[in-house]
């Protein structure tokens, strides 16, 4: 058998301290997990069941980079977020056993063309084109958990252009990191490779090309991108 093409290596992000690369295998992401954001977009704000939705794999970006603007919006987002790697295998555990699944945690951007999803939310639609593009899903190098310590009320913060836009703690989600780990587990085969992007704290905002993004988390390596000028289409052939 012979494969009509390739296709590109599998993603990965560095791990903090060593020559180690993570793999991904998938990348699952929680709505409104922070009360304050929530509101900022006019959404209830209940603990009925977290929202999940996803980006594929080749939506990551290493931090670092300088992006495009996105195509086919005009009102692209920044959302600082918590990111969870997960390194052994997790199915239908409950929270308090949730934690031994975990590999470490980074800093990450979840990207969002708002316009898309408003669109989509307007009309009951999924919100795969607002969520899951090229370079949606901006990641650090990870810290391994036990490096990193117990979360707790660590500050998560955005600066855009060195201005702070996102100021927030850990402690304001309102899933926890366990209870996201259990509800996922009782949906999927957890596994090493995925990843887990926990929510965002109020202040989410456009970016411009020039735009200059800085995201922490206390206790992990920054995350960081830049935002060039909208690709343009190719002219047609004469």
């Amino acid at each position: 058998m012979s494969l009509l093409f390739d296709l590109p290596a599998v993603p990965s992000v560095p791990v903090l301290g060593t020559e180690s690369r993570y793999p991904v295998r998938r990348i699952f992401c929680v709505g409104r997990n922070y009360a304050a954001h929530a509101l900022e977009l006019g959404n209830a704000v209940d603990r009925e069941a977290p929202i999940w939705f996803n980006k594929a794999p080749a939506a990551l970006c290493l931090s670092g980079a300088t992006i495009p603007y996105p195509p086919g919006t005009t009102n692209c987002h920044y959302e600082m977020e918590f990111v969870v790697a997960i390194g052994a295998p997790a199915f239908r555990v409950a929270p308090e056993a949730a934690m031994a699944a975990v590999y470490g945690y980074a800093c990450g951007l979840d990207m969002t063309r708002r316009d898309l999803q408003n669109a989509s939310k307007a009309k009951g639609y999924p919100w795969d084109t607002g969520k899951d593009f090229e370079n949606g899903a901006v990641i650090a190098a990870i810290t391994p958990a036990a490096a990193f310590g117990a979360i707790a009320d660590q500050r998560i913060t955005l600066a855009q252009n060195e201005a702070t836009k996102q100021d927030g703690s850990l402690a304001d989600m309102i899933w926890s990191v366990p209870e996201l780990i259990a509800d996922l587990s009782r949906l999927y085969h957890l596994a090493p490779g995925d990843l887990i992007y926990t929510g965002t704290p109020a202040g989410v905002g456009a970016v411009s090309p020039g735009d200059v993004l800085a995201g922490t988390v206390e206790g992990l390596e920054p995350v960081h991108l830049a935002i060039g000028a909208a690709e343009q289409a190719p002219s047609p052939r004469t």
